[in-house]
């Protein structure tokens, strides 16, 4: 069987175990303490008893046939400037569902210091803060690089992909700050 075919066979079964999970009421899944930090602890039996019963229903309705009304509002894009990161880099935005890895934004930011190459565990440093690191992948460039522009671009199921244009070969990179 191809390898695209058994990505979306590994999806389908990924799914259909989340949707069959059984929701765990709040009062079980948090301790005392994460319930009084959350508020949650203030709240009367009904309405907790409400409150687990409206997060129930809404796991177990696909996002795709919930009413209007129930869909998250989208969030508010700011610009983002060199220095900083994305909205949203490196987490789910609202309304895009949750196919993890399909709904993050690159990051586009400036190398921190020389750029020679990569092999795995080159860490990099980018101007916004990020650290990210190799863990798969070697390029030797032919001249080195001062503090070139780059992008890490997410990819499937969670996976980073360091870039520095779209003609050199990318790294496999995970984020360890």
């Amino acid at each position: 069987m191809k390898r695209w075919m058994w990505c979306v066979v590994l999806a389908c079964a990924s799914f259909a175990v989340v949707a069959a999970a059984q929701w765990v009421d709040l009062e079980q899944r948090f301790t005392r303490e994460q319930m009084h930090a959350t508020g949650l602890d203030t709240l009367t039996a009904q309405q907790l008893a409400t409150l687990n019963r409206l997060l129930r229903e809404d796991a177990e309705t696909p996002a795709a046939v919930q009413p209007a009304a129930a869909q998250p509002a989208a969030a508010p894009v700011a610009a983002a400037s060199d220095d900083a990161a994305p909205v949203g880099a490196g987490a789910p935005q609202a309304g895009h569902g949750n196919w993890v890895g399909f709904n993050d934004e690159p990051v586009v930011s400036t190398l921190v210091g020389t750029l020679t190459g990569w092999d795995p565990g080159t860490e990099f440093v980018l101007a916004n803060g990020q650290r990210w690191k190799v863990l798969k992948g070697h390029f030797t460039l032919n001249k080195p690089l001062v503090n070139p522009q780059v992008k890490v671009v997410p990819g499937a199921v969670g996976r980073w992909f360091f870039r520095i244009d779209d003609d050199t070969p990318g790294a496999r990179v995970y984020r360890i700050d």
